[in-house]
């Protein structure tokens, strides 16, 4: 098809790689003389496009005032469902926004809510390609800010360890997940956490707690200053040992149905606590390693922090730079084959691969078989650990090892054997 203007939206929460995503699609319409707009903040900036006078141009020169590397978003975000705005003719209204600035059609970033709202679009005759992003990872596909946010958690408790060593603490580090905990998992394994909780797991916290307990004793033992800590990451999307979501019933819902949680931190801070003030076994320890004093320190202090958005915003890893600019960049020759409704999975050796958006939305969670392995290393995800009778293996052939991308990400032509639709471009 011929194509003159691209519009571009980011949607959902922010997070490292958005601007990559930004760049890259903006530089392949330079490339192929196409002209690349911002549409700001988000679904609601295509609600009221056709109010707006003007449009940012992703010139060369308003393409070198942010750099790829800088997390956030240029175009701005909302969290606005299309569907859930009351006005009867909303779509016609977004088709008029289009054809006054004559925009052929959209590149849109974002999770699966965004995906969902790009998806309702596409079936309303709204030409869109949806580029993966959530620092979650729950969609079916790599997702540009993953890594990014995965680094940050890393970085963010490896600074801990300092000081909750130095008061003999239980550290609780509560991150983004609500659905899926692969962000805590990764971030918890790479800085060498002793407790991982996510929502996949249903916390024991007796379990928990006794890990907690011979951690943080053995260690202090075997200090010659008498100097420990336990190190515990925590997703925001815990469920208690019923299955429950820890969410706040009072609070009405936003526009994609969610509710606020209450904080998973606060929440396994208090399971501990209650746990230390009753163990006498503990209060023993206190005495005998020179940390009781009656009234005022009886059992181990736990400290919980959030660092909420600090893992969405700064700089984005080089992963994410190259898959973001990447996926733009694809994103930019499917609009020229007439290619909509699709997510962008990958763009290498010269063939991207893309399914469709409905698929791609699905969530998808930690597998049991990864925490398994590290249960048998010895980190805590808050059950029995699961025993490992027999791993499958298998001799890694060429083929195999060419279309292999990481150990953590799938790749999407191994989705082709778990029936879900992908196509090389």
């Amino acid at each position: 098809m011929s194509v003159q203007k691209i519009g571009i939206l980011t949607s959902g929460g922010d997070c490292g790689g958005l601007n990559a995503v930004i760049k890259g699609v903006a530089k392949t319409c330079h490339f192929f003389q196409i002209e690349a707009y911002i549409i700001p903040n988000g679904y609601a900036g295509l609600y009221n496009l056709c109010d707006l006078t003007e449009l940012p141009l992703l010139s060369l020169e308003r393409l070198d005032r942010f750099p790829v590397y800088r997390a956030g978003s240029e175009a701005g975000n909302s969290r606005v469902k299309i569907s859930k705005i009351a006005a009867h003719h909303k779509y016609e209204r977004i088709q008029e926004g289009l054809r006054k600035f004559n925009l052929d059609a959209l590149v849109i970033a974002g999770g699966d809510d965004t995906g969902s709202v790009a998806v309702d679009l596409t079936e309303k005759g709204i030409s869109c390609v949806h580029a993966p992003k959530t620092m979650d990872l729950d969609l079916m596909t790599y997702s540009v800010g993953g890594d990014s946010t995965i680094n940050l958690i890393a970085d963010f408790a490896k600074s801990l360890y300092t000081t909750g060593e130095t008061h003999n603490r239980i550290i609780i580090l509560e991150v983004f997940g609500r659905y899926a905990g692969h962000t805590a998992f990764r971030g918890g394994i790479a800085s060498d956490a002793d407790i991982i909780l996510i929502p996949e797991v249903h916390a024991d916290f007796d379990i928990v707690y006794e890990h907690s307990k011979k951690t943080l004793m053995r260690r202090i033992h075997a200090s010659d200053n008498h100097s420990g800590v336990v190190m515990a990451i925590i997703a925001e999307g815990l469920k208690d040992s019923s299955g429950s979501e820890l969410v706040d019933e009072n609070s009405p819902t936003d526009s994609f149905g969610h509710r606020p949680l209450i904080g998973a931190g606060a929440y396994s801070a208090k399971q501990l606590e209650m746990r230390l003030r009753s163990d006498l076994e503990m209060q023993n320890f206190m005495k005998e390693t020179g940390q009781f004093v009656e009234g005022i320190h009886e059992f181990p202090e736990v400290r919980q922090i959030r660092p909420t958005h600090l893992v969405r915003c700064g700089k984005t890893t080089a992963m994410d730079v190259n898959f973001g600019m990447e996926i733009g960049s694809a994103s930019v020759h499917l609009i020229r084959k007439g290619v909509f409704g699709v997510t962008v999975c990958s763009y290498q050796k010269g063939k991207i691969a893309y399914m469709e958006c409905k698929q791609a939305i699905q969530q998808r969670y930690v597998d049991p078989a990864d925490i398994a392995a590290y249960e048998a290393m010895g980190v805590c995800f808050g059950r029995k650990s699961q025993t490992l009778i027999e791993l499958q293996h298998q001799e890694s052939k060429k083929e195999t090892q060419e279309k292999l991308q990481s150990p953590i990400f799938p790749d999407p032509i191994f989705m082709e054997q778990k029936n879900t639709p992908w196509r090389p471009y």
